[in-house]
């Protein structure tokens, strides 16, 4: 395409319901991408095995927001295929600085073992990438994100595409039509990715409960630099 992309165009096609993929990392080529069928995750509707409770609980890792967005991107394009290039890489970045991008991390032993992240508008989040160094990381890395979100008044988790393993935790595929009118909804309200006062605590997001507490020690949520403890978007695990 010869029109230059810049964050403010892509936020408009977010609007539209439209996003960008290149074909490969070398590719430079962008493509504006607006499927048939698409992945959501119902806010409520988040599936948390036992097996996946008992890992939300365990006393080994902890969680961040917005403090490694770029290792967050740079792990999510770490793969032999990815529709990450540089220019996409650039314009998250940029929409990072400018309030309109999240990341989420998940740390063990002082590294950065998986994470998420996507674009926030309105009431929308629109799940980006997400990735996974260890067993289970991406799935922490989401279980943590829909409970911020739930918090958070968010009323549309766009995953984009469905994969078996979205489904598995409980995304479902809908039409593009209806999309568009949940699109459209949630464009009408106003969310937060940091919800004043938000400190979740592990059996919180294990039970999938929207409520929470201070939170310390392993499984903490933190914020920021803080010092205590087709598709391959939404979808990528490794």
């Amino acid at each position: 395409m010869t029109e230059r992309i810049t964050p403010e165009l892509l936020l408009r096609a977010y609007a539209m319901g439209v996003f960008p993929m290149a074909e490969g990392r070398a590719d430079a080529t962008i493509h504006w991408v607006d499927p048939r069928r698409r992945g959501v995750f119902p806010l409520g509707g988040f599936h948390i095995s036992r097996s996946l409770a008992r890992r939300i609980l365990r006393d080994d890792y902890s969680v961040t927001v917005d403090r490694d967005f770029a290792g967050v991107l740079e792990g999510c394009a770490d793969r032999p295929e990815t529709w990450i290039n540089a220019e996409i890489h650039g314009l998250y970045t940029a929409l990072h600085r400018a309030g309109h991008a999240h990341s989420l991390e998940v740390w063990q032993d002082g590294v950065l073992i998986g994470g998420v992240y996507g674009v926030v508008l309105g009431a929308a989040f629109f799940g980006e990438s997400m990735f996974s160094r260890r067993t289970d990381a991406s799935k922490l890395a989401l279980a943590w994100l829909m409970h911020r979100l739930r918090a958070g008044g968010f009323r549309l988790f766009d995953t984009q595409f469905l994969t078996a393993h979205l489904a598995s935790l409980g995304a479902i595929e809908i039409s593009r039509a209806e999309y568009h009118a949940r699109l459209d909804e949630a464009l009408q309200h106003q969310a937060r990715f940091a919800p004043e006062g938000y400190q979740p605590l592990p059996p919180s997001v294990a039970a999938g409960s929207s409520t929470g507490g201070a939170s310390s020690g392993g499984g903490s949520a933190t914020s920021g630099s803080a010092t205590s403890g087709t598709s391959q978007r939404s979808t990528q695990t490794s």
